[in-house]
């Protein structure tokens, strides 16, 4: 039934990964039926530190199996067609209680960031791992990613008397908003967020998301 998988025994594997449940790096998929959703999925896993899905797993834990081969096309679509770059995802089938089988699909840290998905009304958006949920990536978390891609690139940054106040502002609220260092820092929205993405490129300010939005935080 399942000539492109190979299932390996894995029952005591699987459940191990089981009672971790859903978190920043592992998702339960019960079947996959829609290549868009899992490409924000495999986005999410890639712009975060990578993760792997589960698939013939309920959300509550529940082992029901695979259903056909089915899965492993639509996860392969969306990685390859629904997915930019592509992301290669390495999966193994593990035969689990009762002879059935789950499909675990590893989704590596993308080497360039950002991975972004097809929407369905044609535009592409990048998706970032947060505990159990795929967050659509903040606009300038993607501008410090695509600028860190730059060939020009150099790293670092220019540090004046501006971005010395927008540092000071965010020290002394911990977390705070692009909205907050506007006014702390007396900028312009453009000048804010310029400094922003240049600061997250750099690695020296972070997005820590506070439901319902992407919060700014000085790295430690």
């Amino acid at each position: 039934m399942y000539k492109d998988l190979q299932a390996i025994r894995g029952k005591f594997y699987i459940h191990r990964l089981i009672e971790e449940g859903e978190h920043e790096h592992q998702d339960f998929k019960f079947k996959i039926s829609d290549a868009r959703k899992i490409a924000r999925s495999i986005s999410a896993f890639a712009n975060n530190d990578g993760g792997r899905l589960l698939v013939g797993v309920k959300d509550n834990g529940a082992i029901a199996g695979i259903r056909s081969e089915e899965d492993l096309h639509v996860i392969e679509a969306a990685a390859e067609v629904y997915c930019r770059p592509r992301v290669t995802v390495e999966m193994q089938a593990f035969l689990c209680d009762n002879a059935q089988v789950v499909l675990r699909a590893s989704i590596p840290r993308a080497e360039r960031r950002p991975v972004e998905c097809l929407e369905e009304d044609g535009s592409w958006k990048a998706y970032y791992r947060v505990a159990d949920e795929n967050i659509a990536a903040h606009p300038l978390m993607v501008r410090a990613w695509r600028m860190t891609e730059c060939a020009d690139y150099a790293g670092g940054i220019a540090y004046g008397a501006s971005e010395g106040e927008l540092l000071g502002a965010l020290e002394r609220r911990g977390l705070a908003s692009v909205e907050d260092l506007m006014i702390d820092a007396r900028l312009s929205r453009a000048s804010a967020e310029d400094m922003i993405v240049r600061l997250a490129a750099a690695g020296i300010i972070g997005f820590e998301y506070r439901h319902p939005r992407f919060m700014l935080t000085v790295n430690s």
